[in-house]
């Protein structure tokens, strides 16, 4: 018999003031399964998480840990009783209470036990010689792995996490995401994280639950995600996108760059055909004039440079498309800056390019 997920829900809704926050989501997490809860702010992640805690009640839905129901509209587990641990933005330490204090508030045993239990989560996250140091006296990326090590110390089998990172500087914010990681995976937690950050997402999840107006849009791993997004808004979630537009002939939509398929969509429909920056090509060689592309580059368009920026590890070039005047923008590797004026020829990969009907 196969194990059931750590965490399920089940169909949960929430509303407030008649406005539906929390629209008829599911999903489940395993035993030691990354989920992240991602979307842009006010689109239910949140909500999801404290009805998950139980420290908000759905109007409809259910929630299982290990196959056991937990909660619905009729039965209710009180959230100390549900083996769930949380970390929020705010570490929410005690500030009179020492590090070992901090971590030991909460578990039930024996002395020697508790002290055990402190001591092997301290040296995992690294703080083992600040046991008896105060909240104060330490950084924001050592209060994280204090809140860590608390959060876990009762051994939760399920952690819900609400931008747990948000609060750190870029500098220790990817240390501390790695090592947080580590530490769930190697206690075999069943993680839930919400975050606004697309990047901390792909960083840390073995899935991504992308969410929109209170509903999850598309679940998957994220590389399936990010390479194949259900419509324009998941792409441009990811990063940022070009977008051609264009109407449908013959299952065939014309374009400065020849034609592109568009199997199924009926006649005079519009679409939008999108494209991430690095996938557009400069064709220095040929200058539209040489060899013929290949089926996977399409036909060469001319654009006109209106300015290119230095990004640090490469360059944004904008151009003014010949075809129709639409601005386009290619990522180019290390440093290219030419002059605004200057008339270039673009590629692009067709095999990265989404095409999408306009809704």
């Amino acid at each position: 018999m196969s194990q059931p997920p750590r965490l399920e829900i089940r169909n949960i809704t929430r509303s407030f003031g008649g406005r539906r926050v929390v629209n008829d989501v599911s999903l489940s997490v395993m035993p030691g399964q990354v989920t992240c809860l991602l979307g842009p702010s006010g689109c239910g992640k949140s909500t999801t998480l404290r009805i998950i805690a139980g420290v908000e009640m759905q109007d409809s839905g259910s929630i299982f840990v290990d196959g056991q129901l937990v909660c619905d509209t009729v039965y209710r587990v009180p959230p100390e009783g549900r083996s769930i641990g949380l970390m929020f933005q705010d570490f929410a330490l005690f500030p009179h209470l020492s590090v070992a204090q901090n971590v030991a508030f909460g578990l039930h045993g024996s002395r020697a036990e508790t002290e055990a239990r402190v001591t092997e989560l301290l040296d995992k996250v690294g703080m083992g010689s600040y046991a008896s140091a105060y909240p104060h006296e330490l950084s924001g990326g050592e209060q994280q792995r204090v809140a860590l090590a608390r959060a876990l110390a009762p051994r939760p089998r399920i952690m819900l996490m609400d931008e747990p990172f948000s609060g750190l500087d870029d500098r220790l914010r990817d240390e501390i995401r790695d090592q947080t990681l580590d530490v769930l995976k190697s206690e075999g937690t069943a993680v839930l994280l919400v975050t606004h950050e697309p990047g901390e997402a792909m960083r840390m999840a073995d899935e991504i639950a992308l969410m929109r107006n209170g509903k999850i849009v598309q679940r998957g791993a994220p590389y399936n995600i990010y390479n194949a997004p259900v419509d324009r808004a998941v792409a441009a979630f990811f990063s940022d996108i070009n977008v051609i537009r264009g109407k449908v002939h013959g299952a065939l939509t014309e374009t400065a760059f020849g034609q592109f398929l568009a199997p199924g969509v009926p006649d005079g429909t519009q679409v939008e055909i999108v494209i991430r920056p690095q996938h557009l090509r400069i064709d220095f060689d040929r200058g539209g004039k040489g060899p013929l592309p290949t089926a996977s580059e399409g036909t060469p368009a001319r654009g006109i440079v209106e300015r290119a920026r230095y990004m640090g590890s490469e360059s944004l070039v904008e151009f003014r498309m010949d075809f129709d005047g639409s601005f386009l923008k290619a990522q180019i590797p290390s440093v290219f800056l030419p002059n605004p004026g200057t008339p270039l020829w673009l590629m692009i990969r067709r095999d990265r390019c989404f095409v999408f009907p306009v809704r």
